[in-house]
């Protein structure tokens, strides 16, 4: 019995809607800290008002670097402090307790948290979507096999873990271009580059739903020859 459970646990643990949701989850929750980091590097000065620049003026590597976020604390420096804090409670919960029967509430409100402390305004909706997948850890995808046929299912089944992967590349790409500028500035220009950025959102969008449906097809697939 104690095999079959430790099986068991084994499987919710490796099973890819567990990594997507880490990997959604632990993210953001990093990019928050950088938001933190640069906070901090601003000093003991109280914000001009909840929607800042993570990013002073003083730390600016190139024209447009930015990094908005939202403080409910009128001091920058605190406010970075939280903000690696809560990022890092985040990214760990992430990485090892989000499967737990209260790992979606608690990703949930640590991402909440995360946002109005100043980590960024993607932890709302990041930290939602991770908790939404991580919800479905260990659980049937009945809707999805009635829905979705057997031939979809094996295609979107073949984009696991590759769409995952060029997902978090590209995420880290754009934040990296927003902090740094590069490497888009190598080829483009400043304001070519920022309009690159800003129009990327549509994008990720796109390659986050198809890293989760992937991710609940190979679960699917994984199952199904089990059973048989």
């Amino acid at each position: 019995m104690n095999a079959a459970i430790s099986h068991e646990q084994n499987q919710r643990l490796a099973s890819a809607t567990r990594i997507a949701a880490s990997t959604f989850g632990g993210i953001v929750s990093i990019a928050g800290v950088m938001h933190g980091c640069f906070e901090i590097l601003q000093g003991n000065v109280a914000p001009d008002g909840v929607v800042i620049n993570a990013i002073g003026t003083g730390q600016r590597l190139w024209d447009y670097a930015a990094l908005h976020a939202l403080t409910l604390i009128p001091n920058l420096r605190v406010t970075g402090i939280l903000a690696i804090v809560v990022g890092l409670l985040a990214t760990l919960w992430a990485v090892a307790f989000i499967a737990r029967s209260s790992g979606p509430w608690v990703m949930f409100a640590l991402s909440i948290a995360l946002f109005l402390v100043g980590g960024g305004f993607g932890p709302p909706f990041n930290g939602t979507i991770a908790a939404m997948v991580a919800s479905r850890i260990n659980k049937p995808f009945t809707w999805w096999r009635e829905n979705l046929s057997p031939g979809v299912r094996y295609l979107l089944a073949k984009l696991w873990p590759g769409m995952l992967i060029f997902y978090v590349l590209m995420f880290f790409l754009a934040v990296g271009t927003t902090i740094f500028g590069l490497p888009l500035t190598l080829v483009f220009s400043p304001d070519t580059t920022y309009q690159i950025v800003l129009r990327s959102g549509n994008f990720m969008l796109l390659m986050m739903l198809l890293s989760v449906l992937s991710a609940f097809a190979h679960d699917i697939q994984v199952a199904e020859k089990a059973r048989s």
